[in-house]
């Protein structure tokens, strides 16, 4: 290409952070579970059962899945700058009027699920799409800095809501109570930040390449190819013949399996916690605490995952990264029912299903582009995606069915089922992955 002055690639980064803090405040939802379901007669405003609660959270991820094919397709023909700016627009839109209406169970699933869902769908894909364009060097680090946001920003929305700020007990807007009250603030920020992030959020000039680097020799992808990728991505495949390759159903299966465990314990980590914490003689007061500690560090480590696992995958490989991620996900959700008797050991355990739970959105984007080429890595992934809104909707449909049928009781052991079938699912999906091969191209 001609060389000509093009704008500093780490832009990109910051703008794709700062777009996924505010996205990621869906991962935040189990702050609000415990004032959502607390009963009427308890003194309570809302009076959800936890699945209500649940489905909230549910219908919010699967909505984000399923747009993100229609983001996908979107993304060519708007441009990435004006398909994140709609998608800001939309979950702002959505969190203020969950804010001023959301009442009721229908409201916040209207508001917040299916709104506030749609608009994270739109926007998501829009960094991972732009990074690995400007970045295909290193397209496992630069998707996992893109996506770490999304992590780290639960992180924020928890904490202020909670101990940093005490929003979701002391603002009261327009008499509203705390919880709606943080809706709206939180979606008139959501609206502005990601408005100012999505300004950089542009293609590299065609045939742009990075200073220093090569780029491979196209190939074959075959099962001896570079583990990592390195020689993939370059044969694309448009959707309709990656959805005729086993490797796509492979792909999607694992990653409907490894995110059920991370999901389910988002949205009951709190319920979890006070649960498990209270029968081992702490006050409901000092147990709520602990969890929402370990819920703020969950969060953190997710993003940290992020990170780390998209950087060791381009060292290590994606395939062999995945089934690591997996098999360590499966066993920590195997133990993590007796870890959550202590404060240490709950924030321990949060801690590590975070940090394996934020590889998966490193590591599936990186490698659908291997696979599937980078050229529609962005509609790609849209449908390789829709498994973790599946996931979102079983993992803590599971969760919220056990703690229903103990009719209100705060008996711990409810919560054993639950992570034994979340750990069953990683290790089936770290099973998966050992048979996974690169696909040909006819």
């Amino acid at each position: 290409m001609t060389q000509e002055k093009v704008m500093n690639r780490w832009y990109v980064v910051i703008g794709a952070v700062l777009i996924q803090l505010c996205l990621g405040a869906i991962y935040a939802w189990s702050v609000f579970t415990p004032k959502l379901t607390m009963p009427l007669d308890q003194g309570g405003t809302y009076g959800f059962s936890a699945t209500q609660a649940a489905w909230i959270f549910s219908i919010g991820l699967l909505v984000f899945s399923v747009v993100m094919i229609l983001s996908g397709r979107m993304i060519a023909k708007t441009g990435p700058r004006k398909l994140a700016s709609l998608g800001g627009i939309i979950l702002g839109i959505g969190y203020i009027l969950g804010g001023l209406f959301g009442h009721s169970f229908f409201t916040q699933l209207l508001f917040i699920g299916i709104i506030g869902g749609a608009g994270i769908g739109l926007a998501y894909v829009v960094p991972i799409a732009v990074g690995v364009k400007w970045f295909p060097d290193k397209k496992g680090m630069v998707t996992g800095l893109a996506v770490a946001g999304f992590g780290f920003g639960a992180t924020i929305w928890v904490k202020s809501a909670g101990s940093w700020f005490g929003l979701i007990e002391n603002l009261n807007f327009f008499g509203l109570g705390g919880v709606q009250s943080v809706f709206l603030l939180y979606g008139v920020i959501f609206l502005i930040a990601v408005l100012v992030g999505s300004i950089v959020m542009i293609d590299p000039p065609e045939g742009y390449v990075p200073e220093g680097w090569t780029p491979p020799e196209p190939v074959a992808a075959t099962a001896g190819s570079n583990p990592g990728g390195a020689a993939l991505g370059m044969i694309n495949f448009e959707s309709g013949e990656m959805l005729k390759t086993p490797q796509f159903y492979m792909t999607w299966v694992t990653f409907l399996f490894s995110a059920i465990a991370g999901l389910m314990v988002i949205y009951c980590i709190k319920l979890f916690g006070i649960d498990a914490l209270k029968a081992s003689g702490m006050t409901v007061a000092a147990a709520s605490a602990a969890a929402g500690t370990a819920m703020a560090l969950y969060a953190i480590f997710n993003g940290l995952g992020r990170i780390a696992w998209g950087t060791v995958s381009d060292k290590l490989g994606r395939k062999m990264s995945i089934f690591l991620m997996c098999l360590f996900q499966g066993i920590i959700m195997l133990l993590f029912y007796k870890m959550g008797s202590t404060p240490l050991l709950l924030t321990v355990g949060a801690c590590i299903i975070g940090f394996n739970f934020g590889g998966n959105f490193a590591l599936f984007p990186a490698v659908t582009a291997d696979y599937f080429g980078n050229k529609n890595v962005g509609l790609n992934y849209g449908f390789i995606f829709v498994s973790y809104g599946i996931a979102g909707v079983i993992g803590p449909q599971i969760a919220g069915y056990f703690k229903d049928a103990a009719k209100g009781g705060g008996d711990p052991s409810i919560w054993v089922t639950p992570f034994i079938i979340a750990g069953v699912a990683c290790l089936l999906g770290a099973a998966v992955t050992l048979i996974s091969k690169p696909p040909r191209k006819a």
